[in-house]
């Protein structure tokens, strides 16, 4: 990148990357998505619902996975670890299957950590509970069934690790100014690392101060309309201002929000992560930052929400969860925090 465009327009009010802004601009809406009901597909003739041979059911829910849009990866993961329980087990059809089978299955890995163990065991109840959506199961057994896992919380970002690292950064240079861009984004928006590098301008609707995400670029496939205080959007124009002077000079076309240097899209990579990930972890090492990361720049924008008054279940919905199990984890709840909130409601 050339020195002409090494720098950007310094004139720019530097309050704008301070966290405090107006508690009604954090207020977070989401926009639900009408209900899906399930996708039942019969490429089968004649099946008996009693005897249904594994086989047979797999080449059906990978029929419905496909079509629902699920992700090709989660899909394998399904088949493969699916695949492994038959094949220890020896069940061809669905009514072997029972607890104890399950049960055994998992013994039968050996010394594995129990979260792995947990996260295999919730792969077949999720292959399990399509099939009961199919209705080849009258009941699902297998919701009772648990993997104890002694789970470490995952420690937020707190306001003054960040409050360091925005002053740290040089706002001169292009690469400084969106990297911080892209901090205050993380932490007033919660988005994950992700998304982050799939929002195009498109995405930003600035005549209302909002953020609309498509089901295309969520991890949960569902859309998600967020709020941006004016000084996210006036940090955000400017933003896009400087990136049309890269795309120029680098002779790149996109409307995507976060480029490299070289006018690219940081989501351009290979790795599941992306150009700003990768620059917070550099940032931590560098300064000795010991929680700057993007999954900590979420826990810290989801424990603003709540130490705001916002209600569990509108965090759940902006963080874009399946449930409040893993809101919980986030914000770090244990049962003594909730008992001793709960006292004045009693």
């Amino acid at each position: 990148m050339s020195k002409k465009y090494n720098k950007v327009d310094t004139n720019i009010d530097l309050s704008l990357f301070h966290l405090n802004s107006d508690k009604a601009s954090e207020e977070v809406f989401v926009k639900k998505q009408a209900h899906n009901s399930i996708l039942k597909i019969d490429v089968i003739d004649d099946i008996d619902n009693r005897n249904i041979s594994v086989e047979q059911a797999l080449k059906i829910l990978n029929q419905q996975w496909k079509l629902s849009g699920l992700r090709a990866r989660t899909i394998q993961t399904y088949n493969y670890n699916f695949n492994r329980f038959v094949d220890v087990t020896k069940v061809e059809y669905l009514h072997q299957i029972n607890s104890q089978k399950i049960y055994d299955f998992l013994a039968s890995l050996g010394d594995v950590k129990d979260s792995s163990l947990n996260g295999i065991l919730k792969q077949i109840k999720a292959v399990l509970s399509k099939c009961h959506d199919n209705g080849w199961y009258s009941s699902k057994f297998w919701m009772n069934l648990k993997i104890k896992v002694n789970k470490t919380v995952k420690e937020a970002a707190t306001e003054q690790e960040i409050t360091l690292l925005l002053s740290l950064l040089d706002k001169s240079t292009y690469s400084g100014f969106r990297d911080s861009v892209a901090i205050i984004f993380l932490v007033k928006t919660g988005v994950r690392i992700k998304t982050l590098g799939e929002i195009r301008e498109q995405n930003i609707d600035f005549d209302n101060q909002l953020l609309k995400l498509q089901g295309d670029i969520m991890k949960s496939h569902k859309p998600l309309f967020l709020p941006l205080s004016k000084d996210m959007c006036i940090l955000l124009k400017k933003l896009i201002a400087e990136n049309e002077k890269i795309r120029r000079e680098h002779k790149q076309k996109n409307d995507y929000i976060f480029l490299s240097n070289t006018g690219v899209p940081i989501s351009n990579t290979k790795s599941p992560s992306n150009l700003i990930a990768k620059n917070l972890w550099v940032y931590s090492k560098k300064w000795g930052l010991k929680n700057i990361n993007a999954h900590s720049l979420r826990r810290l924008f989801a424990q603003r929400l709540i130490n705001s008054g916002a209600d569990i279940n509108l965090v759940s919905h902006a963080l874009a969860h399946s449930d409040l199990t893993t809101t919980s984890i986030y914000l770090g709840l244990n049962p003594n925090t909730v008992a001793k909130n709960l006292r004045d409601y009693i």
